[in-house]
């Protein structure tokens, strides 16, 4: 294995942490459009608060995609398409969501504006919880034949495991959106989103410990790297466990850092697990590996000239953006 196939490999594990990270409370405010929000009022604020950012926040998404397509076609071929309906389910929310946010603000009868809030919070619930499911499987291992086709049965994809994986990072993005409340609005609003979070974080500490389990049964992560894999699991509830005080005490920056740092720290784990591998075949012997995934070392030479040029000016702007719209909403 090379350094840049190595460094293409932390680079898309970077992209899928950051957007997690971003768009997770973008599924978690959309989320609360019924479940928090009690009035049509309390529901443009959550709008609001996410308006500027969630669409740049999915790029991160699109990115990844595109840089495991560029730098390990042989991944991006097997995953997508041994996971292509529930990709396709994944668009479909992304889109449903997308237009929701436009079409909701120009309904003039009650029934069609509900119908697309309903649409919002529907969709920020099912694409997190689908992508937990993908994620969960592709560690899980799958029925992987030798040229790298996955060729599964429903219990392949649907499984204790899968469910439990789709819970939890809908979950964590519900909390991770419930603290961007807290810190992005005012009034009756915040404070029911922090007593949602005093409820659901106990829910949260039963979650983790039976995905700590279901991670010993279902995977070779404690056969293969025990230390590691305890570490993170560790640094997963603790974090969680910052974000709990941070909800009781009403620090709200710190629940809202170390809440959304579970999600990345999620990916860490899934990242940290596989390595060497990219997709985890039943039969270890079809499982492939980061060096056999590859592209050519002149085209990852090239993508990283690309990326670190590009970098800067993303991060500028997306900081940027950030910084203009950083003032609280007030209740309205």
């Amino acid at each position: 294995m090379s350094n840049l196939q190595l460094l293409w490999f932390i680079l898309i594990g970077l992209l899928f942490a950051i957007f997690f990270f971003l768009e997770g409370f973008d599924f978690g405010v959309g989320m609360s459009m019924h479940t928090l929000a009690q009035t049509d009022r309390e529901r443009n604020n959550l709008v609001a608060s996410i308006g500027p950012h969630w669409d740049g926040n999915e790029v991160y998404l699109i990115t990844a995609g595109g840089a495991m397509f560029a730098s390990f076609g042989a991944w991006y071929a097997s995953l997508f398409s041994g996971f292509y309906v529930m990709f396709l389910l994944v668009l479909v929310g992304l889109i449903m969501r997308g237009v929701s946010f436009e079409f909701r603000k120009d309904m003039r009868t009650d029934f069609w504006r509900r119908f697309w809030e309903w649409s919002l919070m529907i969709s920020s619930l099912a694409v997190p919880f689908l992508l937990g499911m993908i994620f969960t499987d592709m560690v899980k291992g799958m029925p992987i034949d030798a040229q790298g086709d996955i060729i599964g049965h429903f219990t392949d994809y649907v499984n204790w495991f899968s469910i439990v994986g789709g819970v939890a990072v809908a979950l964590l993005s519900y909390l991770h959106g419930l603290n961007f409340v807290r810190l992005k609005v005012a009034g009756s609003l915040r404070d029911r989103a922090r007593s949602y979070g005093k409820v659901l974080y106990p829910v949260l500490f039963a979650g983790e410990v039976v995905f700590a389990i279901l991670v010993y049964v279902y995977t070779d992560f404690f056969t293969k790297k025990p230390v590691l894999t305890t570490t993170i699991l560790a640094i997963i509830v603790l974090l969680s466990l910052i974000a709990y005080i941070g909800t009781l005490r009403d620090w709200e920056v710190t629940s809202f850092i170390a809440g959304g740092l579970t999600l990345p720290a999620v990916v860490t784990l899934l990242f940290v697990g596989i390595f060497p591998r990219v997709m985890v075949a039943n039969n270890g012997v079809n499982s492939i590996l980061i060096k056999n995934a590859s592209s050519s070392a002149y085209t990852l030479n090239l993508m990283t000239w690309v990326a670190f040029g590009i970098l800067p000016f993303v991060l500028a702007y997306q900081i940027w953006s950030y910084w203009v719209f950083y003032k609280r909403i007030k209740a309205s």
